[in-house]
């Protein structure tokens, strides 16, 4: 299992670019030296939300600490980026290449608790996060409709959310929910990987 979350995301990236075509990227290196900034200090200063047991904190812990905010800071920062530099490439690919870096500290940090939950399902939701983000960012960029507008900003918003929720309900053993709430995190992803290669 600590070869997945070493792997997964890495992985991911490269299945990725493989459906929805090469990009050419200013940016990956800093996504790579960001990332390990981040993951170093996350690493260093531990936990910002205590999980508790399986109510609203440890929803909230895997919002703060595992998933959600660690996949909204790069995406936060690449649009940053893209405006005072103009790089090219899109959100999931800087957004993966930041969290290998996370990927890699967290398969030897979790690997003395050898939960599956930490070292599979976390990188699986970083990486359905991501894309499925950046999916709906590029449907807005490139149709620019009011319907696009109207779907894609509640999802954008919904995701971050499911991502936690998914991670709190297999944690708490709801093993459909949390599945059923996997499977709606995969979605997008599967929908970019139909339709985003027509973009490029």
């Amino acid at each position: 299992m600590s070869f997945f979350c070493l792997l997964w995301v890495p992985l991911f990236y490269l299945l990725r670019r493989s459906f929805v075509g090469a990009v050419s990227s200013s940016s990956g290196v800093w996504a790579l030296v960001f990332g390990s900034i981040a993951a170093t200090v996350q690493f260093f200063l531990g936990a910002f939300i205590s999980p508790g047991g399986f109510g609203f904190n440890r929803w909230l812990f895997g919002f703060v600490d595992l998933i959600s905010v660690l996949v909204l800071i790069p995406i936060f920062v690449y649009s940053v980026i893209f405006i005072i530099k103009g790089f090219t490439g899109d959100f999931a690919d800087f957004s993966l290449l930041w969290m290998i870096p996370f990927g890699g500290l967290h398969a030897v940090d979790w690997s003395v608790l050898n939960d599956p939950v930490l070292l599979i399902l976390v990188p699986v939701l970083w990486t359905a996060l991501a894309a499925g983000i950046s999916f709906f960012i590029n449907w807005m960029a490139t149709k620019k409709r009011w319907y696009t507008f109207a779907v894609s900003m509640p999802c954008i918003l919904g995701l971050p959310v499911l991502a936690a929720a998914t991670y709190w309900a297999l944690f708490s053993q709801m093993t459909f929910l949390g599945f059923l709430f996997l499977f709606l995190m995969y979605v997008p992803v599967i929908l970019s990987f139909i339709f985003e290669r027509h973009n490029k």
